[in-house]
């Protein structure tokens, strides 16, 4: 009988983990990061920028796209699950239109097949096949290719 009420327990726990490491328990999600976890965040991608781009890496020498923000998000405690744009995207809340471009939020581009961590309203981390991790602009050129914004799962 305690056996069954350990294993019980335990699976549990291990359901519960997986739900918010994936990002779908929307009791933990908040709508918007605090100034010293931003600042962290921040200080985190900018520590990385001009790390080649190899596709499939997490770091520390180099990254992809979505390895790079599962690199950010892991050093700073938010647990979000290694995946592609494509799935992080579908498992992430949605962002009210008019908190698109808050700093914190991921943004998606070209068919939800790259990722990026906006800076503010003017800019936005990524790795780049082209240029590896760097801080672009929101010009002309990645505006057309933006298909959407997600929020990070924040615990309260």
């Amino acid at each position: 009988m305690r056996r069954r009420r350990l294993l019980t327990f335990f699976s549990s726990l291990l359901i519960s983990g997986l739900l918010l490491t994936s990002g779908i328990a929307e009791p933990l999600q908040n709508p918007e990061l605090s100034d010293s976890l931003w600042g962290a965040v921040r200080s985190t991608a900018e520590r990385y920028l001009g790390r080649p781009y190899v596709w499939g890496a997490v770091g520390l020498k180099s990254f992809d796209c979505s390895g790079f923000i599962w690199r950010v998000m892991f050093e700073n405690g938010i647990l979000i699950k290694r995946t592609t744009a494509r799935k992080l995207y579908m498992s992430l809340p949605r962002i009210p239109k008019g908190g698109s471009c808050d700093s914190g939020a991921l943004v998606f581009f070209n068919n939800l097949k790259h990722v990026g961590l906006v800076n503010d309203r003017d800019s936005f981390y990524h790795a780049q096949v082209s240029m590896g991790t760097n801080l672009s602009a929101f010009d002309p050129y990645w505006r057309r290719k933006i298909c959407g914004f997600r929020r990070l799962p924040i615990g309260s």
